[in-house]
């Protein structure tokens, strides 16, 4: 018989820029699969501009890429034991961002961003807890199909919305668009998309493009 049991549990998280009251954006980024955050992050570095501070949270789960040694990344969560380890990666991202925002200004404007498997990640963090946000970007992924709809558009509907991807992006096929706006139109929100020329990665140009636009006043 299965048994379950709560304990303590210590996790990492990557930050660029010095938290303190000067920061007036912050941006709360999520890895793709078999990413560690200590590199995701620096694809972030063009935004430490001393008034943007870059959040990197990291999947719990650690493995080997190749066999059984070499290269480590990270992932959020597989098929097996699916709810509950999704149930401990919101719990984790709410603390970090708690942890983050107690030395900052409460009217700091947040961007949530997940890249690749991140997105399903970030768009659960946005539509299952109650964390503050401002503007939801998803990176070369998509809205996970287990969304609640009422909740999600409930918590989307007043939010800026983007989509981003690279035209030549050998993960995002036309199925996987097609099901991303069914899902779009299931929680009934209309994301703006934004294409770049490349593949399946972060454009630094297109990242500080996004960063100069103003919020949307909600």
């Amino acid at each position: 018989m299965e048994n379950r049991i709560t304990v303590p549990f210590q996790a990492r998280y990557e930050v660029l820029g010095t938290p303190s009251s000067n920061i007036e954006q912050v941006w709360f980024v999520c890895h793709g699969h078999g990413q560690l955050a200590k590199y995701f992050i620096r694809k972030f570095e063009k935004l430490d501009d001393g008034k943007t501070l870059i959040v990197a949270p990291e999947g719990l789960f650690r493995y080997y890429l190749q066999g059984f040694t070499g290269r480590v990344g990270a992932t959020w969560m597989t098929k097996e034991d699916r709810q509950n380890d999704i149930e401990n990666y919101l719990t984790y991202l709410s603390a970090v961002m708690q942890e983050v925002k107690t030395s900052l200004n409460p009217d700091v404007m947040v961007t949530l961003l997940g890249f690749s498997q991140g997105g399903a990640t970030i768009s659960r963090f946005a539509t299952q807890t109650e964390v503050h946000f401002d503007r939801l970007v998803l990176w070369a992924g998509i809205f996970p199909p287990d969304l609640p709809p009422l909740a999600s558009h409930r918590k989307l509907r007043d939010k800026e919305c983007i989509l981003v991807y690279g035209t030549e992006d050998e993960y995002l096929t036309a199925g996987r668009i097609a099901e991303q706006e069914g899902i779009a139109e299931t929680i009934k929100i209309v994301p703006e998309t934004l294409k770049f020329k490349g593949g399946h990665d972060i454009n630094a140009e297109l990242l500080e493009v996004i960063n100069q636009r103003p919020y949307r006043q909600n």
